[in-house]
């Protein structure tokens, strides 16, 4: 299936994948960095390639993390380090990237392992053939010192130990969690041995030298290859976060050998191994093919499986980084991992909980071993109650009821940013967040369902006080919600309340502690960057006629407060034509499926085929807004399969699928397959359905059903039917 895959997907605009190889969840990620600024390295011509970094992330917005350790080859005299270059004939696919250097018309050919990057580089003839090692870059560095969400120089290390090996580290803080200093150990090995080299520290130049120490300087080193026939260059770069003799032994055990080929069918077959799981109808078109695998390849790129590089603690348990961020995730990539490997998912879960005994919470994010930061609620929780609710093992949960509840109840004491839940005491006090604490209503509205998912988890263990309490707060998204505020047409909205219990029509513009501007606040304010800052906002990225539809568990009470199914209808209408729907974030991911719960899913299947047809494609600008980890990704792949899940909850919406067939080859060795008969541009609505020859008349799927392997049959017809009207989907309490 690797075949289908298109690096290039989502490359330009917003939204920033990472294009160079990776290994599924893989620490190291070789590619193309652009200069200091793009956050997954790479931009496209005409900027130049400064060099290629061993460690990226993938489709994060704000500031950068990592593009650590530099290489760039070149001929000539060791006498500049910098020899960024413009480029041609770029070419990226699954586990390979190459690129022709116009510079010096040297010919880049990257592939990966899991902690090893492996570099062939073919010089012109008869050329002499050097390599530059920068143990200094990095992405997202800033003039200003301490700027926030950019990272920040500490030191770095290097050191030519033989005339076929460096190592060295470098060590950054910083970045778009304001982390703490993380190092990058390295350790190169190549084919060809060093006849002459060059290290630096700073800016000056030191011929002959072979090591440079850390004195809180940037360092490097110049290589000269010795002459031979062969004007290949081989270069494999082990990557450690414990230690230079740790990145050796990856080498080893990595990639032992230098056959370029063999390293890139290995990773290829890892990623196959996964992206076969999901099979279509042999018949599908290329571009269907290619913008489903290549959104399941999007999905397994982050977090980073680095269990047994974890610098803070030793241990067995899995160690998993960054989550950039759950925030980001839980609404549908790791729903989507749960279904690839539910064994992946496990570990995952297991490391949020490994973090949490180590460090005393769960991160909401994490990056360089670091967590930070909090967009909204602590959505880890979410996590464990998908996991419980879809019967993955493996788990322990009563500790996770244990990190679940130290969330809700224990103030992060001024570290709101990093993890916890910040406004808990008010909003424990209160029922709400009130608006003085920056980003009120989303997290008010995050709290209330993560609360719902302490409750389901405490449900299953018998705990029943504490599934009592927390059912309860469950609902206090409502505590914020205004009935009689009307907006184009609809009525009821989440909306600024203060401490006192006031709601708020006019909100401070600004700082200002003199005159005290105030603006009006209405359902499509956004507050940022104009009034308040980024992260001071009522709403994080969206507004209150998103928000106050992103209650998913409490659908029902969600359409009674909107004024019934009629109303809600109308109101769901008034977001997609008046286009108050963002499809470039996540807190509406669910909001096109809601038609579901009034009975009309036919509506729902509509508004998403709308939504992708314009808003996704093949082409480099094909992802409407960041990937943000593989979320976008996700969401796509679901809805072209034909079912979407509500995170958390142990059921899937269906939908008309895109595809004619699907089969989930599971990881428990049943396959489930959903068949779509009579699919055509016209044929989009679906008619009637059959589950293991049964007839089905309901709009979702419970997540057994489709772990216990079968068939799901689809009749489609070109016009709406009255399949799946009668029987809502669930709401549990």
């Amino acid at each position: 299936m690797h075949q289908f895959v298109d690096p290039r997907i989502g490359s330009e605009g917003v939204g920033r994948v990472f294009i160079g190889p990776s290994c599924p969840f893989g620490m190291v990620k070789p590619g193309p960095d652009c200069t200091v600024r793009p956050n997954s390295g790479w931009l496209p011509e005409p900027a130049p390639v400064t060099g290629f970094g061993q460690v990226h992330v993938s489709g994060t917005g704000g500031g950068p993390k990592y593009g650590n350790i530099l290489i760039m080859p070149f001929t000539g005299q060791l006498n500049s380090t910098d020899h960024s270059s413009m480029r041609e004939d770029e070419k990226m696919a699954l586990g390979y990237y190459s690129v022709k250097l116009k510079k010096h018309n040297i010919k880049t050919e990257i592939t990966t392992a899991d902690k090893v990057s492996f570099y062939k580089f073919t010089y012109p003839a008869k050329a002499s053939k050097a390599l530059a090692i920068d143990a200094g870059f990095f992405l997202g560095e800033q003039p200003v010192p301490d700027a926030r969400e950019a990272q920040q120089f500490v030191g770095s290390e290097i050191e030519v130990v033989s005339d076929t090996e460096v190592r060295g580290y470098s060590r950054i803080r910083g970045g778009w969690n304001n982390g703490a200093a993380y190092t990058v150990y390295f350790y190169a090995v190549f084919n060809t041995p060093v006849k002459s080299l060059s290290t630096w520290k700073s800016t000056k130049l030191f011929p002959g030298i072979k090591q440079q120490f850390d004195s809180g300087q940037k360092t490097g080193a110049l290589l000269a290859f010795k002459d031979g026939g062969n004007d290949t260059v081989k270069v494999k770069i082990g990557i450690s976060f414990i230690s230079e003799g740790k990145a050796k032994d990856n080498i080893d055990q990595d990639i032992p050998h230098w056959s370029f080929d063999k390293a890139l069918s290995e990773v290829r077959q890892k990623w196959d191994k996964l992206l076969g799981r999901i099979e279509v109808n042999p018949d599908a078109s290329i571009d269907q093919k290619k913008m489903l695998y290549t959104a399941l390849y999007h999905t397994m790129l982050m977090p980073v499986n680095r269990t047994g590089e974890n610098p803070l603690w030793s241990g067995s348990e899995p160690y998993y980084d960054d989550f950039y961020a759950i925030w980001d995730t839980f609404r549908s990539s790791n729903p989507l991992i749960t279904l690839i490997s539910p064994q992946r998912q496990t570990e995952i879960v297991n490391a949020l909980l490994n973090i949490y005994k180590h460090e005393g919470y769960m991160p909401e994010a994490r990056s360089g071993n670091y967590n930070g930061r909090t967009q909204g609620g602590s959505n880890a929780e979410v996590l464990i109650a998908d996991a419980y609710a879809k019967g993955l093992t493996g788990v322990n949960y009563n500790i996770a009821l244990e990190a679940m509840l130290k969330d809700a109840t224990v103030p992060p004491g001024g570290l709101e940013e990093k993890e916890g839940r910040g406004g808990i005491p008010e909003y424990n006090r209160l029922g709400y967040v009130p608006y003085h604490i920056p980003r009120a209503g989303n997290r008010t509205t995050d709290y209330a369902y993560e609360d719902y998912c302490i409750a389901m988890v405490a449900k299953g263990l018998g705990k029943t006080e504490v599934y009592k309490k927390y059912s309860k707060l469950a609902g206090n998204w409502r505590n914020l919600w205004r009935d009689n505020y009307k907006d184009h047409g609809a009525t009821g909205f989440i909306m600024p309340k203060d401490s006192a219990g006031r709601w708020l029509d006019d909100i401070p513009y600004g700082t200002s502690k003199n005159q005290h501007p105030t603006f009006k606040y209405t359902p499509l304010s956004r507050e940022y960057p104009w009034y308040v800052c980024h992260w001071c906002g009522f709403f994080y990225e969206a507004t209150s006629w998103e928000y106050s539809l992103s209650i998913p568990h409490q659908i029902p009470q969600l359409i009674e407060k909107s004024g019934g199914k009629d109303a809600f209808k109308r109101r769901l209408d008034t977001l997609f034509e008046k286009r108050f729907y963002n499809v470039d974030n996540e807190p509406s991911f669910l909001t096109p499926s809601l038609y579901h719960w009034i009975g009309r899913p036919d509506l729902s299947s509509q508004r998403i085929r709308q939504i992708v047809t314009a808003n996704f494609n093949t082409s480099p600008t094909g992802l409407p807004g960041n990937d943000d980890s593989g979320a976008m990704s996700s969401w796509l792949a679901f809805q072209m399969m034909g079912f979407y899940p509500n995170a958390g909850q142990s059921y899937y919406l269906l939908n008309s699928p895109m595809l004619k067939q699907v089969i989930l080859h599971q990881e428990n060795g049943k396959d489930f397959r959903i068949t779509a008969r009579n699919l055509s541009a016209t044929n989009t609505y679906i008619k009637s359905a059959r589950l293991n020859g049964k007839d089905f008349n309901q709009s979702w799927i419970e997540h057994a059903d489709i772990l216990n392997g079968g068939e799901l049959v689809f009749e489609m017809t070109d016009k709406p039917t009255e399949w799946g009207t009668q029987v809502l989907p669930p709401s549990k309490n």
